[in-house]
């Protein structure tokens, strides 16, 4: 695998970093800068709304600028956000540096997948967005805890600081080893916007990308109330809680690791397989949650089933419109957000309801349902289409085929 996927998996650690570790940072930020935990809350929401709609804007707008380039200038831009978001004076200026930094954090992402296809084979496109989304992997088990330790030792600003000097090194590591502009083939330079979008016009490309957002947000729904579940329901003293995150994170860490193997020779059935252990695993964890011991055993399935599916969410959306290597990365990097945006309100209605925090491994798994339908589905279709075999004489050796979308 050449060194710059795995320097683009760095640059997702340090930026995915800032995503997810703003949630232990919330009771620090909301008495610093006066404003009530609900409302530092928000800063997560506005997050995602930045990934949400800066993928696919910014993925049109550089769509003629060198990756390298591109890549660079994003996270210049992200470092912007947090040195601005580190100084802020107030609630007011935060939230807009967090807009600011989702929103070239999610250009970054959908280049970032672009540029590590680009710089394989075929056949390895799947390990390549496995080694880059490892990183986001890393960012649940080191990046977060870590940035909850700085917070708690030196304040929540200091988290930001950490964040915004790591992706400056990651920058200066992508200008030494990407090939510089003037090396980049010519396709890459000259993208056809209108290709782009005819390409982006197929339905089934669509129909993965609600697999992705329904997959993904069935994994974070019990992600995003985790502590409370462990604290209110199974009993955890809060104080072991970091670890049981970080466990779920290992688990997430191995899976991305299997699921990239397997993305590239046997995609719809590791998508399949991942999908109904997520949800087995959301049903037993809502079940079983007040006893610890299966607790902390479904933690560790969870954060696998969770990141197993991850390498095929990214790499098939290539395969089903490979015309579109720039717009198909950001639209799928909106999809993975609108997941993460949905399921956790609906698991906040629940609760809402009365419900119990148990009731929110249940969204997960109805969810997951919901994601396993839909992927039978695209089996469905890539079964109704795939040629029917022709007879062949026995003594007639037959050619072996490469890997099918299955």
């Amino acid at each position: 695998m050449p060194l710059a996927v795995h320097l683009l998996g760095l640059a997702i650690f340090a930026q995915g970093t800032s995503e997810f570790m703003l949630s232990g940072l919330l009771p620090d930020v909301a008495a610093d800068l006066g404003v009530s935990l609900p409302d530092a809350g928000l800063l997560v929401s506005a997050f995602a709304v930045g990934m949400v709609l800066g993928a696919p804007v910014l993925a049109v707008a550089t769509l003629r600028i060198p990756r390298r380039t591109a890549l660079v200038a994003f996270q210049l831009a992200f470092v912007v956000g947090h040195v601005v978001g580190a100084l802020a004076p107030g609630y007011g200026v935060l939230f807009a540096t967090r807009i600011l930094s989702a929103v070239a954090y999610a250009g970054f992402w959908s280049v970032a997948a672009a540029t590590a296809v680009a710089l394989v084979p075929p056949q390895a496109k799947g390990k390549a967005l496995a080694v880059v989304g490892t990183g986001l992997t890393l960012a649940t088990v080191v990046g977060v805890p870590a940035g909850t330790v700085l917070s708690q030792h030196a304040g929540w600003r200091t988290a930001f600081w950490a964040v915004a000097g790591l992706t400056v090194l990651s920058a200066l590591s992508l200008l030494i080893a990407l090939p510089a502009p003037r090396q980049a083939p010519t396709p890459a330079r000259h993208p056809s916007l209108r290709g782009e979008l005819a390409a982006m016009a197929r339905p089934r490309l669509w129909l993965s990308y609600l697999i992705t957002a329904l997959t993904f947000g069935a994994g974070v729904v019990t992600f995003s109330y985790l502590a409370p579940l462990l604290t209110e329901v199974t009993g955890l003293p809060a104080g072991w809680v970091p670890a049981v995150l970080s466990l779920y994170g290992v688990g997430g860490l191995i899976g991305v690791t299997v699921g990239g193997r397997f993305a590239d020779t046997a995609p719809l059935r590791t998508l399949a397989l991942g999908i109904a252990a997520l949800t087995l695993a959301s049903a037993a964890l809502a079940r079983t949650a007040t006893w610890l011991p299966a607790t902390l055993a479904l933690v560790l399935v969870l954060g696998f089933a969770s990141y197993v599916t991850n390498p095929v969410l990214q790499s098939r959306v290539f395969r089903l419109a490979p015309e579109a290597p720039t717009l198909v990365p950001a639209v799928n990097t909106s999809a993975f957000n609108v997941g993460i945006t949905l399921t956790p309100a609906l698991g906040g209605l629940a609760l809402d309801a009365g419900l119990g925090f148990p009731s929110v491994a249940w969204v997960g798994a109805a969810t997951g349902l919901l994601g396993l339908a839909a992927t039978l589905w695209a089996a469905a279709l890539q079964r109704r289409d795939r040629p029917a075999p022709t007879t062949v004489p026995t003594r007639t050796p037959v050619a072996a085929t490469a890997p099918t979308d299955g």
